[in-house]
């Protein structure tokens, strides 16, 4: 397996940044290993650099939250990258005036700021266009037992790292969705107004439904090839499917059709969603279906080891299809508690896996000894309470 073209974060500055107060990290283009005790703040460096790409980082959390107790009251973070054509620089910050930090798409006004190579930006949405990034984190480990939009998060996450319009897509299509359920609760009669919301709708939801359909197919080619491949670390293979009318359809049909028909449906159903209080079709309701490929059990009936096995493969998978098979360049990997429910041997697959792929991952854990396999080929961090100690080898 030839390595893909990868994307790598090479400095990484904060300031105020949850227990950080100020930071500057220097790294190279291999995998990043940092442990530390619980509380040391390994997750919080995680979640900033989740935050130089579209939406609200890995907890998704208000942004006053995010801000160093006793500090300043704002925060910043700055990086530099370096990506298969051209080195980048980007920025967030929040200045403490939006205070729940509730705009985090593509439109202006408040929410956080960003910056690509010195030019400001209308919102998170642009860093879609040039950072690539998936994460794992423990409250993961639990997707496929959790709610429906979980999994439909995580698999528009995987969306955007394909097709970097997606994430703006699925904002539209929530803010026009709000504001048609507003003016039913509110027993709105402007038929001209319903009719220019769910137009909207139909193309915005059709064109989700299209991405969400061609992702969870490549996943599956990628499965498939996965029976045998060894460079895959031995993670078990999957079985996906989309349950959504509008992704079942995209199959059958020109997206022109189901477009017209989604949009009479909306027109159709007013009544029954001004009953219900909600809108009650739609791409929002679709739900990402994985089965255990070798025991061909669905994964929530899985055990915990094997549904992070399967999390592991998914993101290993998508990492070679956005490289391979979509002209991009292979992600950043965030991987929080990694090596939690992974056994020796799944553990050196994992790695030697990351290393063929090429990819820069950040790992976190608690114990050293976890990630021994990867002394000479990552670079190690110890996190103690707002720095960053590089330990002695």
């Amino acid at each position: 397996m030839s390595k893909p073209r990868a994307l790598a974060l090479t400095r990484l500055t904060l300031t105020d940044f949850r227990n950080y107060p100020r930071l500057r990290l220097d790294v190279g283009h291999g995998p990043v290993v940092i442990t530390g005790a619980n509380g040391a703040g390994k997750t919080n460096l995680l979640e900033a650099i989740s935050l130089l790409c579209p939406g609200r980082g890995l907890r998704s959390a208000p942004y006053a939250d995010i801000s160093r107790h006793g500090g300043s009251g704002r925060w910043a973070i700055a990086a530099e990258l370096d990506g298969p054509n051209a080195d980048i620089k980007v920025g967030t910050a929040w200045d403490g005036s939006d205070s729940d930090g509730a705009n985090n798409g593509s439109s202006g006004g408040g929410g956080r700021k960003v910056r690509i190579d010195g030019t400001n930006q209308r919102g998170s949405g642009a860093l879609g266009s040039v950072v690539r990034m998936i994460w794992l984190t423990p409250a993961m480990d639990r997707l496929f037992t959790g709610p429906a939009g979980d999994r439909r998060r995580f698999l528009d996450r995987l969306v955007a790292g394909i097709d970097p319009e997606h994430g703006a897509r699925v904002q539209a299509f929530e803010k026009l969705m709000r504001e048609r359920n507003r003016l039913l609760d509110e027993n709105r009669r402007d038929s001209l107004w319903f009719d220019g919301l769910e137009a909207a709708m139909a193309e915005h939801g059709v064109a989700i439904a299209a991405g969400r359909r061609a992702v969870v197919d490549a996943l599956q080619s990628a499965s498939n090839a996965q029976h045998s491949d060894a460079d895959m670390g031995g993670f078990p293979w999957g079985l996906f499917e989309i349950e959504g009318e509008l992704e079942a359809a995209i199959t059958q049909e020109p997206a022109v059709q189901i477009e017209e028909r989604y949009r009479k449906l909306l027109a159709e159903s007013r009544g029954l969603d001004a009953a219900a209080g909600r809108t009650l079709r739609g791409p929002h309701r679709s739900d990402l279906i994985v089965r255990h490929g070798p025991k061909n059990v669905e994964a929530r009936l899985c055990s915990t080891g094997e549904q992070k096995a399967l999390l592991i493969g998914i993101i290993l998978a998508h990492a070679r299809i956005v490289a391979e098979g979509f002209d991009g360049f292979a992600p950043i990997m965030l991987l929080d508690e990694i090596a939690a429910h992974l056994d020796e041997q799944r553990r050196g697959g994992l790695f030697d896996c990351l290393l063929r792929l090429g990819v820069q991952a950040w790992m976190t854990g608690t114990d050293d000894s976890q990630f021994a396999a990867m002394r000479g080929s990552a670079q190690f961090f110890k996190a103690r309470d707002g720095a960053l100690l590089e330990p002695v080898v």
